[in-house]
């Protein structure tokens, strides 16, 4: 699980480090939300991971990324998904002894709450990592 610790820890950091990621989140991205998180805010969900045949220690990440805002219609979440989709184009992360080699938001979904009082936003982030 070396890979999947690194990569969250780095993903976490990068996000919170990215201007315009911090202008619509401020340091509201978890891997757990609090007890009543304030909003707009970014959640960690699922994990998936499987190695990569071939030498290098390679490993292939499908995170999912759970936004929530509580602004009526749908541009702040789609201004969210802009944020990440454009942070992580190219971005080069790093932790612990493991780095990307690719990294980007592959697949998002934006629907808003069925009482119309929160929208959300999903977004499946495929990464691959490697040892340093």
């Amino acid at each position: 699980m070396m890979h999947e610790r690194a990569l969250q820890k780095a993903l976490l950091a990068h996000l919170r480090a990215d201007p315009g990621v911090s202008a619509l989140l401020a340091d509201r991205q978890w891997d757990a939300a609090p007890e009543n998180p304030e909003h707009p805010h970014l959640v960690i969900g699922r994990s998936e991971s499987r190695p990569l045949p071939g030498e290098g220690g390679g490993v292939e990440h499908a995170l999912t990324l759970k936004a929530v805002s509580r602004f009526r219609g749908s541009e702040e979440a789609k201004a969210i998904v802009a944020a990440i989709r454009m942070s992580l184009s190219d971005a080069a992360l790093q932790a612990d002894g493991v780095r990307t080699v690719d990294v980007g938001v592959r697949f998002a979904d934006v629907w808003p709450s069925p009482a119309g009082h929160r929208t959300y936003a999903v977004m499946r982030v495929r990464a691959v990592t490697e040892d340093m």
